[in-house]
């Protein structure tokens, strides 16, 4: 969710309120008695993006860390090239006065420009991050302050510089080592040592440039369904190298040659006032997303596969599972919204989600079970929204997941929603990214380009996909194609019908009203209750609720509890739909308001996913605590008199 008001409106008002409070100069690093720190013009060039013109405005001369110390040092403790994933510890050293403002960013591309915008803070306003993050004219992909070393300011990791004639330390100076965690995002990496903390930075030493020793590598394998027969299986993958790849499975027996496809800075949304961060502050190369599609297999069927070529090499070997077929007997499926993804070190990011780690973990353990067939994940998937190396960190953190059982996705807001794009919600809530980096790493097997709904069938469950972010409004393509959907189900084959989304229908979420869109509830509720949906989940909001079998805010129907306790709605007497909602896979959660809605029947502000199991009479749906593995809510559907 954290959806802003159209840039139409807030934009002008948030540059002259960060132009007003950041008017500030830039501090000099603390040392001992000497010249005055001097203003220094700083040489305008053009950075590795293109210069914009919004950029020359933005970047402000900065005043230079004049005169420092002279022993300063900034060493990475990699001896040679990157591996795929490390975590590497960064040592700054030579440091006369340690002092809360000093910070260490990791730069990507190393030609970035390290220079500081101190307008760069509307790039991170815009898609609704109000952390204090760094002013520089290029996003760094981390930060640290150096005081996250505990010893720093009390200058105990010391060092002396120079002695006199009798062998006492004349020059001490201080140093830290600060953690970082990296992964092959492809481009050259540079660690650099400011001072004049986050908002007025100035360097005082660079690293030297690092670089991943197989930039071309495959990486970031995740699995998709292709149709309902569950004879064939999507491979998405990400490489340096846009050259034919390949994956092959089933023992190495058959193989299947992969298409590339990337995305540029011209393919970025922007509007008239300013550059998004897609397009400009946060443009990041994705490298090229290879596809190929694995067929010739059986319904839920273990196999084996790696990915890549003899010329950039090859993953390791995953074993994965197919989803079972259409109309058979049952399917398990994990479903949640709203993840993102948060460092695995103590740096700050962009849009940091503090509940991706624990709940990404705990479905992890779910897997280890076997009982999971696929995964929906419905909407603000990265939440990278313009700052496009976030993509990687967050297909590095669903990699153990997304590898192994078919990740089905659908498009939230901070995947599509732009001003001018055609997007329903004229918010910036994408960044400027307007859907394309989403349907270039996920591709589901949707209606068509800019068109990401679709319907799927797995075991007795019809699942319909639709996109809350493109036109919905009756007789648009999208509620065109609902409509046909529902109506061409065959029950006999799939008893159950889940509709799956973004935006909910129903919420009580604590002081939000314009959670729940009333003209989207008005367009299509009537056809889930006239094609007897059994069960609705969106995401969008930020915590877990269930409702009744509710229609236009009327209970028609209310569960009773089944022997073991457990509240059931009996669906052979139909009366509507019951609605959840799973977005607390990540994001900050959300609260309640005081007033509880007739129609809301469970509210739980957890991280957590649901898991569910569905038979031709029964479904169950268990709604989980990422933090203890434990059940905070449980339902059942039943049909034929069960």
């Amino acid at each position: 969710m954290g959806s802003l008001p159209s840039p139409r409106g807030f934009l002008p008002v948030l540059l002259l309120g960060i132009c007003a409070a950041l008017a500030c100069s830039c501090s000099a690093l603390p040392l001992p008695p000497q010249p005055v720190p001097l203003r220094q013009p700083v040489m305008l060039h053009e950075s590795f993006a293109g210069k914009s013109e919004f950029r020359t405005i933005n970047r402000r001369p900065l005043e230079s860390c004049f005169n420092p110390s002279p022993y300063l040092s900034i060493n990475v403790s990699t001896a040679g090239p990157l591996p795929d994933e490390a975590f590497v510890n960064v040592t700054v050293g030579g440091v006369f006065r340690p002092d809360g403002s000093h910070w260490v960013a990791m730069i990507t591309p190393s030609n970035s420009s390290v220079s500081g915008c101190p307008l760069s803070g509307v790039n991170y306003v815009e898609t609704g991050d109000l952390a204090k993050l760094p002013l520089l004219c290029h996003y760094p992909v981390k930060a640290q302050l150096v005081k996250t070393d505990p010893s720093y300011l009390g200058c105990k990791k010391a060092a002396c510089q120079k002695r006199d004639d009798s062998g006492a330390c004349k020059v001490r100076t201080c140093g830290a080592t600060l953690t970082f965690h990296v992964i092959n995002f492809r481009t050259d990496v540079e660690f650099v040592f400011f001072a004049g903390g986050f908002q007025t930075p100035c360097v005082l030493k660079r690293s030297g440039v690092l670089r991943f020793a197989n930039p071309a590598k495959p990486l970031n394998g995740h699995l998709s369904s292709t149709d309902s027969t569950a004879t064939s299986t999507k491979l998405t993958w990400v490489s340096g190298d846009g050259r034919p790849q390949q994956v092959q499975y089933a023992g190495g027996t058959r193989s299947a040659t992969s298409v590339a496809t990337t995305f540029t800075q011209k393919d970025m949304c922007r509007v008239p006032v300013l550059p998004s961060p897609a397009k400009d502050f946060g443009w990041h190369d994705p490298g090229y997303i290879h596809s190929a599609v694995m067929t010739g297999l059986q319904p839920s069927q273990s196999y084996d596969y790696r990915y890549g070529s003899d010329s950039v090499g090859w993953s390791d070997t995953v074993k994965f599972r197919t989803p079972p077929a259409a109309g058979s007997d049952e399917v398990s499926f994990v479903i949640y919204g709203d993840m993102g993804k948060a460092p695995l070190d103590p740096s700050v990011e962009h849009y940091i989600q503090p509940g991706s780690i624990s709940v990404t973990r705990a479905v992890a353990k779910e897997m280890q079970t076997g009982k999971v067939d696929s995964i929906f994940h419905i909407g603000d998937i990265s939440y990278a929204t313009g700052f496009l190396v976030e993509w990687d960190f967050f297909l590095h953190l669903i990699r153990p997941l997304a590898s192994q059982v078919s990740y089905m996705t659908a498009i939230g807001n901070h995947e599509r929603d732009y001003a001018g794009s055609g997007s329903v919600y004229e918010t910036p809530d994408s960044g400027g990214e307007c859907g394309v980096a989403y349907e270039s790493y996920f591709p589901m097997p949707a209606a068509g380009k800019d068109k990401p709904w679709y319907s799927i069938e797995q075991g007795s469950v019809h699942f319909i996909v639709m996109s809350t972010e493109h036109s919905w409004s009756e007789k648009s393509e999208q509620y065109n194609w609902i409509e046909k959907d529902l109506s061409s189900v065959d029950r006999s084959r799939t008893p159950w019908v889940i509709f799956i989304g973004h935006r909910p229908m129903y919420s009580s979420n604590l002081g939000i009203p314009t959670s729940v869109d009333p003209n989207f509830v008005a367009s299509v509720e009537p056809l889930l209750l006239k094609s007897k949906v059994d069960l609705v989940f969106f995401g969008h909001v930020h915590n877990y609720e269930r409702t009744c079998a509710v229609y236009q805010g009327n209970c028609r129907g209310m569960p009773k509890k089944d022997v073991n306790g457990v509240d059931t709605y009996d669906n052979s007497n139909y009366t509507a739909p019951v609605h959840a909602i799973v977005g607390a896979g990540g994001f900050k959660l959300d609260g309640f308001s005081i007033i509880r809605q007739s129609w809301s029947i469970s509210r739980i502000s957890e991280f957590g996913y649901a898991r569910v199991h569905a038979t031709k009479t029964d479904v169950l749906v268990q709604y989980v605590s990422s933090s203890t593995m434990e059940i905070r809510d449980q339902f059942r559907i039943v049909k034929g008199g069960r």
